[in-house]
């Protein structure tokens, strides 16, 4: 037997194995266990992190399932400063959950959003990995702008928009980001799953969940993980030329080396921890949604609102994220 064949006969296996633990740890995260402890009390090791990890300066508004609809069906739910006749346009973040997740799991990150001024939209769909409803949420955004019968009339900045999601959302910011045309500028993926299991998630009109980062030629992207994470690992002891991309590291190597791009673990995270409302609810989540929200809301403070401040804690070599001891595995080529 040649050595070819062998090789990719142990990646077939080795890929096989990552899929079924991936499809197990989900149906684990259905059942409701009972989670760890929650941290109920988090101290920002940072300037930057601590700005932005309290609420921003706007009340927020929601709206649950009155906005309609996606391309494939799904119903909006948005989050949105409630004054939106103080002035001024906002930019949007459409978000993606993650596989058999719903908007309302992720809604008090998506409120501490729209806290900052920003309009968040979610299609409520449980799999979003090919980006499509995440654009469809943009484009609905943009004719409700259009609308001057809309209460967005006139409030939405159509210039700025990016993309988020929470694993097999992540690959569909991802996707938004590279399949878009510029409908977004830039992406934030949180636990983006490893490559092996693109296979087992369902194509929707005909295009794969599937992420290919060389696809990614314009734009930004700030890669979140957690380091206890074992469907979306920080680091992968075997190379990508081998097995694929099955980390965060291996994802954001692939990225063009020009793209502006950063990437870190948050220490001890698991899974779900980017559900928490603050605190852990469910399954694979350890403190909750805490340690994400100050960097997280500072890449879109500077991407979509242009935050020089807020720029900073990316920089390579010196920026505050590549230093802060709850996080690991950064690295960065944001310049000043």
């Amino acid at each position: 037997m040649s050595n070819n064949i062998v090789s990719s006969d142990r990646r077939s296996r080795t890929g096989a194995r990552l899929a079924l633990i991936f499809l197990a740890l989900i149906s684990l995260a259905a059942t409701g266990m009972t989670p760890a402890a929650a941290t109920p009390t988090y101290q920002p090791s940072g300037r930057v992190e601590a700005t932005y990890y309290a609420p921003g300066p706007w009340a927020v508004a929601e709206r649950t399932g009155v906005d309609c609809c996606a391309s494939t069906g799904e119903s909006y739910d948005i989050w949105y400063p409630a004054d939106l006749a103080a002035g001024g346009v906002h930019p949007v973040i459409t978000w993606g959950d993650g596989t058999m997740a719903h908007p309302r799991e992720y809604a008090y990150l998506l409120s501490h959003l729209a806290s900052w001024g920003f309009v968040v939209i979610a299609a409520d769909r449980t799999d979003t990995g090919t980006g499509i409803q995440m654009l469809d949420a943009v484009r609905y955004l943009d004719r409700q702008n259009r609308d001057p019968n809309s209460i967005f009339s006139g409030k939405i900045d159509t210039r700025a928009a990016g993309a988020a999601g929470h694993s097999q959302g992540g690959l569909g910011a991802l996707n938004a980001l590279a399949r878009g045309g510029g409908t977004v500028s830039t992406a934030v993926t949180v636990e983006m799953p490893l490559s092996a299991v693109c296979a087992s998630l369902p194509s929707v009109d005909g295009q794969s969940s599937c992420v290919d980062p060389t696809a990614v030629t314009t734009g930004s992207v700030l890669l979140i993980n957690g380091s206890a994470d074992g469907i979306s690992p920080a680091t992968q002891p075997v190379p990508p030329e081998l097995i694929g991309a099955q980390s965060m590291q291996a994802y954001y190597d692939a990225l063009p080396a020009g793209l502006p791009k950063a990437r870190a673990a948050v220490v001890g995270a698991q899974h779900n921890d980017i559900q928490g409302q603050p605190d852990c609810t469910n399954y694979s989540c350890t403190e909750g949604v805490y340690r994400y929200l100050g960097y997280l809301t500072a890449w879109f403070m500077d991407r979509l609102r242009g935050d020089a401040a807020a720029r900073g804690a990316f920089s390579a070599g010196t920026g505050e994220l590549l230093h802060n001891p709850h996080w690991s595995d950064q690295a960065s080529t944001i310049t000043p």
